[in-house]
C-alpha cells in the first residue's frame, strides 16, 4: 500500500472510530478520548498486519536441505487474533509438527507462520488450516500437524459468558491425517511437559 493511501485508509479509520464513539453515546471530544480513535487506528493496523505478509516472504531463506526424517514439533506458540464476528480478542497456544521429505523450515519460522493468519480477521477453524497448509506448500512434508487452543473473549464477555471455556481445533495433513500411529504420536508429544 503507497503511503497516501495508507494515510487515506488511516484517515477514514480514525473518523470512522470518532463517530463509533458518538454512536455509543460519548463524547469523542473529552480529554480522554480525544486521542482514542488514532489510538484505535494504531491498533487495528497492527492487529491485522497479517494481511501485509505472506509466507513466502516470512519463510524466504529459512528453507534448508537436509535429511531429517523425523518428527519437528514447536509448541506453546503464543498466538492472538481478532473474532471476524465480532472483533473480540481471541487468544492462546499453538501446536505446529511436521515431518520432512528433504527440507526443513528454521524452527522460528513456524510462529511467525501462525502470526501471519493470526493477526487478521479470523475464526478459529480457519486459523488452523491456514497454518497447515502454508507450511504443507512451503516444504512439502510428509505431514503436518497444527493443533490450537484458544480462549475467545466473544464467548466470555457476551453471549454464553463461560469464562472456563477452551476451544481446540486441528487440522492433520498427510501422514498425520491417514496414520493413527502418527497421529497419536503427536497428540502424546503434545501431552508431555518440558522438564
Amino acid at each position: 500500500m503507497a503511503d497516501a493511501e495508507k494515510d487515506g485508509a488511516n484517515d477514514r479509520l480514525i473518523a470512522v472510530t470518532h463517530e463509533l464513539l458518538r454512536e455509543l453515546g460519548e463524547d469523542p471530544e473529552r480529554e480522554g478520548l480525544q486521542k482514542t480513535p488514532e489510538r484505535v487506528a494504531k491498533s487495528l493496523r497492527f492487529l491485522t498486519r497479517g494481511y501485509a505478509q505472506t509466507p513466502e516472504e516470512v519463510l524466504n531463506g529459512a528453507i534448508f536441505e537436509e535429511q531429517h526424517d523425523e518428527m519437528v514439533i514447536v509448541r506453546d506458540i503464543d498466538f492472538h487474533s481478532l473474532c471476524e464476528h465480532h472483533l473480540l480478542p481471541f487468544y492462546g497456544k499453538g501446536h505446529i509438527a511436521y515431518i520432512p521429505t528433504g527440507r526443513i523450515i528454521g524452527l522460528s519460522k513456524l510462529p511467525r507462520l501462525l502470526d501471519i493468519y493470526a493477526r487478521r480477521l479470523q475464526v478459529q477453524e480457519r486459523l488452523t488450516q491456514q497454518v497447515a497448509r502454508a507450511l504443507e506448500q512451503a516444504i512439502q512434508p510428509l505431514g503436518v500437524a497444527v493443533v490450537l487452543e484458544g480462549f475467545h473473549l466473544c464467548m466470555a464477555m457476551r453471549g454464553v459468558q463461560k469464562q472456563n471455556a477452551w476451544a481446540t481445533t486441528s487440522a492433520m495433513l498427510g501422514v498425520f491425517r491417514h496414520d493413527r500411529g502418527t497421529r497419536a504420536e503427536f497428540m502424546n508429544l503434545l501431552n508431555r511437559r518440558a522438564t
